[in-house]
Order: structure tokens, then sequence, then C-alpha cells
């Protein structure tokens, strides 16, 4: 179980002061907790969320006791991309959650290796359900079953891990291969220079013509 140390925060706290002193002001919630604001570490967020994602279980210690939580949405820093903010969804325990995963897609199309096609990702999560302690940091779509632009990869087709059942559609299509555009041809017949010379003659001809 990954665990991030926060500390209670006054709602009344200067928040830009706080984030020059490398903190992060933070807030937990859920169906049956109240919100509760807190502060943590930015750089211990940062190592947590990259190492679990939003869908990974972090519990969260503090003086009212460890709370199990997932990282419900991050508030990053229009410029520098840092996070600034972060809310935790407390769940109630022994009920599932539903989910959007990310997709990890493994593996070699032959319609892209050997057909020289492209890869098109129609979906690049997942909506699982799953014990909050069953749902995956990402889940895994080997691309290999790709052998022509006819060939697709549904939902319903794809494994997943014990626990974990699909929410999505399972007709929804998650991959394919794409055939490669035709290169348009470029026109590369020569240019008939005696053509262009007798029209700028014509034209001079058409200038000296004197008035009547």
């Amino acid at each position: 179980m990954t665990t991030l140390d926060a500390a209670l925060r006054d709602n009344k706290e200067n928040l830009d002061l706080l984030r020059k002193e490398g903190k992060m002001p933070a807030v937990f919630y859920g169906k049956k907790t109240n919100a509760t604001p807190i502060t943590l570490i930015r750089k211990e967020f940062i190592k947590v969320w990259h190492a679990v994602g939003e869908s990974g279980v972090v519990t969260l210690q503090s003086a009212t006791g460890p709370v199990d939580a997932l990282i419900k949405a991050v508030d990053l820093d229009p410029v520098s991309d840092i996070p600034r903010h972060a809310d935790f969804y407390v769940f109630e325990k022994g009920k599932k959650l539903e989910v959007s995963v990310p997709l990890d897609f493994i593996g070699v199309a032959p319609a892209v290796k050997d057909l020289g096609g492209s890869l098109v990702k129609a979906l690049h999560e997942l909506k699982i359900s799953a014990d909050p302690q069953h749902i995956p940091h990402d889940i895994k779509v080997d691309i290999s079953t790709l052998e022509t632009f006819d060939s697709v990869i549904i939902a319903s087709e794809i494994k997943l891990p014990t626990g974990v059942t699909l929410i999505e559609l399972p007709d929804q299509v998650v991959a394919s291969a794409a055939a490669p555009k035709e290169e348009e041809v470029e026109d590369t017949t020569p240019v008939d220079l005696s053509t262009i010379e007798v029209e700028k003659k014509g034209k001079k001809e058409e200038e000296v013509i004197p008035e009547a």
C-alpha cells in the first residue's frame, strides 16, 4: 500500500506561501467522509502520483488517522505543469469502484510492420469495475493480432486482470490498423519552352500596334 503523510490544513492559510515552501494544498472527501483540507509535500506527492496514477490506492496518514483514497483530480500550473492542488476520493471499503484505467499498447502489429500501415488507437482508457485493491495501474493491449487492415481489437477481447470487470461496451473498437495513404504523383511532364516564347512575342506585337 502506498502511503502519503498529510497535515491537516486551515482554509485561511496563504496557499502561495505554502507552495513556495515546497508544499501543496489538497483535500480528501467521500460519500461518508466530509471534505477535509490537507497539506502534502509536493515532491512526495509527485512521486506517488507517477507511481499509482489515478487508479491506485493511496493511504493518507493524518492526525485523524489513516484514510484510503484514490487520486481523483490534479490541478496543474498552466505554465510549469507542476501540480498545485489534488483531490482525493475516499471510497467505501467492501464496494467495487468504476474507474477509467489507461491502456498500454504492447507488441508489434504485422499490418503496421509488414504492410506499412499505421496503428489507430480508438481508446486510450478502458472503463472497468474492481475492488480498490485490484484496480490495475494500466491495462495491456496486445496489438500483434492486427494482421491486416480489416483486423480490429474490441474491448471484450482484452485480457483483464483477476478481479476486474469490463464496464465499457464489449463491441467498442479499441485499436485497428489503417492502410498507408497513397502519395500524390507529381506531374513530371517537361515544359514546352517554345510555347511560352510564342505567347510572349504575341503580347509584344499587340503592344506596338499604332492607334488608328
